[in-house]
């Protein structure tokens, strides 16, 4: 079978347009289509979607003319078109539904960086984008100028992470960082990398797939110059993949930058098995391994592009043993309220004992795996890295337990709770017998006396 080749498209309405004007991408931004008028010429337009952009408050809408060109005019389920042209479905609220759905806005020490994890920041730089997606997690400041960060902000930012030593990796996101003026990016990686502790900065971007012109010699020759640069892409439908956004990502691949892709498990787009694993195969024809595959947020807006988390399971069964390990994403919940990146598999680990595990794999195929009867732990009080691991505090979690750090994890206030407002009494006054003995920095000593010497008669 032939291997398909990656289109090109341009809509009929734009066949006047030179190819000078065309691949040149500000005129893309200023030619952007955000209304009923700038849309009927390109296409024919749905009720719902002439509702929606008639109604007040509408999520930004604005779509680069590259970008509406893949849209099938023709096909109303279209799945570029269902992930940029608004519908009246997203006026519809939901139960759970949240305005900051990852509550990314009270993990911010200063406005617009998210400290989240122990030894990385999200830096929200922007809240413009190339095009706008109708499930954007931060819908609740991206397309809104007003909400844009300031100058001053940048600064807090930027004195936060000197102060922070534990930070080692900075995000760039927003809005999208690559949609900023390019002096303006060069400054802002510029300055980063004037902080010695930042080791590598990331970029999250939908530029090369709205605007894949954007990403030309002199965007690539700024990046280059702020090594180690890493830079995650966001396809959801193997439509999005053209020859414009493989020739873009090649570019980026000359340049040194390691790419990833993350998408969005969305109703009616990629939720099916097929179709996400052609999206990973033409993914990794263009160089750009499957990263993160998302459940889409709780956000306002979302409502009607949310599925189960069993259908994203299913996906992940569909992928692992049927295509290579490095297609394949890990599926994630990005937990509401502020829990951070969760990865959700399917269950290979059948069952275990005490010397055996068993597992199952793709097929069903049941297999044991026998496990060492003797083995000496690692010890890490010999261990060089161990005494000079990276400290985080109040967030080891889980992993924190296994090192010995603790023994429980709490829930705020849990210790109040089960007090059930009792007095202080005799057998509550000592809190040592609460320590584990020889666990975490509180824990009882494990000094033990040495034995008295015997005795000549014994």
């Amino acid at each position: 079978m032939a291997k398909r080749e990656f289109p090109s498209k341009r809509a009929p309405s734009y066949a006047s347009v030179p190819d000078e004007q065309w691949n040149n991408w500000r005129w893309q931004l200023s030619h952007r289509l955000n209304s009923v008028e700038d849309f009927e010429p390109v296409l024919p337009l749905t009720d719902s979607e002439r509702r929606a952009l008639k109604a007040p408050n509408l999520f930004r809408v604005d779509i680069t003319p590259y970008f509406i060109s893949l849209i099938d005019p023709d096909d109303p389920a279209d799945p570029i078109r269902l992930q940029v042209m608004p519908t009246d479905r997203e006026m519809v609220p939901f139960t759970g539904m949240i305005e900051d759905s990852l509550a990314e806005d009270a993990h911010s020490p200063v406005p617009g960086l998210v400290h989240r994890y122990p030894d990385r920041v999200l830096m929200l730089v922007t809240t413009s984008c190339a095009s706008y997606c109708r499930y954007c997690t931060r819908s609740r400041i991206v397309g809104d100028p007003s909400e844009t960060f300031s100058r001053a902000e940048f600064e807090l930012q930027l004195d936060y992470l000197r102060k922070t030593p534990q930070v080692r990796d900075v995000l760039l996101s927003g809005g999208d960082p690559l949609a900023l003026a390019p002096k303006l990016l060069e400054e802002l990686l510029s300055r980063l990398r004037e902080i010695e502790h930042i080791e590598i900065i990331r970029i999250g971007t939908r530029v090369p797939v709205f605007l894949p012109m954007r990403v030309d010699d002199e965007l690539c020759d700024v990046l280059q110059r702020h090594h180690p640069l890493w830079l995650n892409i966001h396809v959801n439908h193997s439509n999005e993949i053209t020859r414009e956004l493989a020739e873009a990502c090649d570019r980026l691949s000359r340049a040194g930058i390691p790419l990833g892709n993350q998408s969005v498990l969305l109703a009616g787009v990629n939720d099916c098995i097929h179709i996400h694993r052609q999206l990973v195969h033409d993914l990794t024809r263009i160089r750009v391994p499957p990263y993160y595959l998302y459940q889409c947020d709780l956000v306002p807006g979302s409502g009607h592009f949310r599925t189960p988390v069993a259908t994203g399971i299913e996906i992940m069964e569909g992928l692992r043993g049927h295509t290579s390990g490095y297609a394949i994403p890990t599926f994630v919940v990005d937990a509401p309220g502020g829990g951070g990146k969760i990865p959700v598999a399917p269950n290979y680990q059948i069952s275990q004992s005490d010397h055996k595990v068993v597992l199952r794999n793709f097929e069903g195929f049941i297999s044991t795996y026998e496990e060492p009867l003797e083995y000496t732990p690692h010890d890490p009080k010999t261990c060089a890295s161990c005494q000079a691991k990276r400290t985080e505090p109040g967030q080891s979690g889980v992993a924190g337990l296994l090192e010995g750090d603790g023994m429980v994890i709490k829930p705020e206030g849990f210790d109040q709770v089960h007090a059930r407002g009792g007095q202080p009494h005799r057998l509550r006054i000592d809190p040592e017998k609460w320590k584990p003995l020889g666990i975490g920095g509180n824990g009882a000593s494990l000094t033990v006396a040495p034995p008295e010497p015997a005795s000549e008669e014994d």
